[in-house]
């Protein structure tokens, strides 16, 4: 699992970690892992000029020690800094190591020019080491900062150091005029910056090295990989039979949209359920007979519910789905709620049970409406939707499993889940549920809805992928690649190369 801190509880681990180095220590281990990446960068890309992109406080002096450290090593570098504003015992090393240095003194840079000799270098840059800020800075670059990136090649690989500069190390919005690098190098631990959406667009390959720091806080942020589904995923035992495996009561379909049901049936079936209980109208109900013998129709004991897709509970015909749906919730046993269940939170609602609600963008927006009173749109969710699923979790009193590209997973407890696992083929109908029908057997299976929320997104999107990879997906494809996909990440080997 990758865990990501707030800066907060960085500094302090660093404050800490420092008390017990030598002066300038930390920042030595830093630079070496630094060094190491971006030398092996020039190797593969056959990289001829490196220039670092120098700030005013320590990231720019670990990207100038870094540019000393290449130029030690043969790889001819170039610095750009400002006039009178960077670390003394950086710029020593430079200079000692030939670093070719121009100090940016531009009278006009306020306005967004540059100095003839600064651009002339950058347009040289194979390689650019961003250390322009670090995780002490905000979102937004200063203009001094803005002028440099505006100059950057868009043939350069960019390396950042610790954050790409200008975006929010606690992640929130995307800065458009910020750094969006090709790799990011951060130092002991993940930042949210790095594993939340919109943020991690501007990341690139996420490279991890160890300076030592330990943490003894919570994360702020977790990501499920692919080697810890076999420590969580409920297997059974010899001892287990079809009902403490878990029993699934799926509440789906309508007379528009049948064929939700056979999706959402035919998911928790290939995902493992011990049993599968089906409740719905007359149409629906055929195709689930014809698709899946295995299930059971009507009423019965359950370890969980998914109620929703495909539903239509404005429709006279769902009055009896209704009333199954509402004695669900005032059950107790886990609830998933998609697409159509959705409806049935309220400001007034009070589920006796935990319950994770699947919205994509547009139904987080309405229930955040329904919920605070105000307008939400779309495009406010999708512009920063780690806020919009905190505050529906909160104001719903449930785990939101917010789907997207990166789907977020939060509680009202705080928990977040950032899972980024799905190729883009993945966007097509009836994908969600596909994924409802795999996270009821989650729940059924024990897992709390956060867990199971960011488990059933990893594996929903590794089944996409081994169901065609690289093309074109259908949802029912995606169902029936389950089982092997599971089986392949149970069997899976820990890779030591990890974060």
């Amino acid at each position: 699992m990758i865990e990501a801190w707030p800066t907060d509880a960085v500094y302090a681990a660093e404050s800490s970690l420092m008390e017990r180095l030598g002066p300038g220590e930390l920042m030595a281990r830093a630079v070496e892992g630094l060094v190491e990446v971006a030398l092996a960068r020039v190797k593969q890309l056959g990289a001829r000029r490196v220039v670092a992109l120098v700030g005013t406080g320590n990231n720019g002096a670990d990207a100038l020690y870094a540019a000393a450290g290449l130029a030690a090593a043969g790889v001819s570098c170039a610095a750009v800094h400002r006039a009178g504003a960077v670390h003394a015992g950086a710029l020593d090393a430079a200079l000692a190591a030939g670093v070719v240095l121009c100090a940016d003194e531009a009278k006009g840079i306020e306005a967004g020019t540059l100095t003839e000799s600064a651009a002339s270098l950058l347009a040289e840059a194979d390689l650019v080491l961003d250390g322009i800020l670090g995780i002490g800075g905000r979102r937004g670059l200063p203009r001094w900062g803005a002028t440099w990136v505006e100059h950057v090649p868009d043939t350069a690989y960019v390396l950042a150091v610790d954050v790409p500069s200008g975006q929010d190390p606690n992640g929130g919005l995307l800065c458009a005029e910020g750094v969006f690098a090709d790799e990011t190098v951060t130092f002991s631990v993940a930042k949210p910056v790095h594993l939340l959406p919109p943020t991690e667009a501007a990341c690139g390959q996420l490279t991890v090295v160890d300076i030592g720091l330990v943490l003894d806080t919570p994360p702020a942020v977790c990501r499920v990989l692919r080697d810890d589904v076999r420590h969580l995923w409920p297997v059974p035992g010899a001892e287990d039979d079809k009902y403490s495996r878990g029993v699934v009561g799926i509440v789906a379909g309508g007379q528009q949209y049948t064929g939700a049901a056979v999706l959402a049936v035919t998911a928790a079936l290939e995902s493992g359920a011990g049993m599968v209980r089906y409740l719905g109208p007359p149409t629906p109900t055929a195709l689930v007979r014809a698709a899946a013998p295995e299930a059971v129709h009507g009423p019965g004991a359950v370890q969980a519910w998914v109620i929703g897709p495909g539903l239509e509970l404005d429709d006279g015909a769902s009055a009896e789905q209704r009333t199954i749906a509402s004695a669900a919730l005032a059950e107790g046993v886990p609830v998933v709620l998609d697409a159509g269940g959705l409806d049935l939170v309220a400001t007034d609602w009070a589920p006796a049970g935990p319950v994770l609600l699947t919205p994509h963008a547009g139904e987080c927006a309405r229930l955040l409406a329904r919920l605070e009173g105000v307008d939400v749109t779309r495009s406010e969710v999708e512009g920063d939707p780690v806020a919009a699923a905190r505050r529906l979790a909160a104001g719903a009193g449930a785990t939101v499993l917010l789907k997207g590209s990166t789907s977020v997973v939060a509680d009202p407890s705080g928990t977040v889940f950032s899972q980024h696992d799905a190729p883009a083929w993945l966007a097509t109908a009836g994908a969600g549920d596909v994924l409802a029908g795999l996270l009821g057997v989650l729940l059924a299976g024990g897992l709390p809805p956060a867990s199971a929320g960011a488990l059933g997104a990893l594996v929903h999107g590794v089944a996409a992928e081994r169901a065609n990879p690289g093309g074109p997906v259908r949802a029912l494809t995606v169902a029936r690649a389950l089982p092997l996909a599971i089986a392949a990440l149970l069997r899976r080997e820990p890779r030591l190369d990890r974060p």
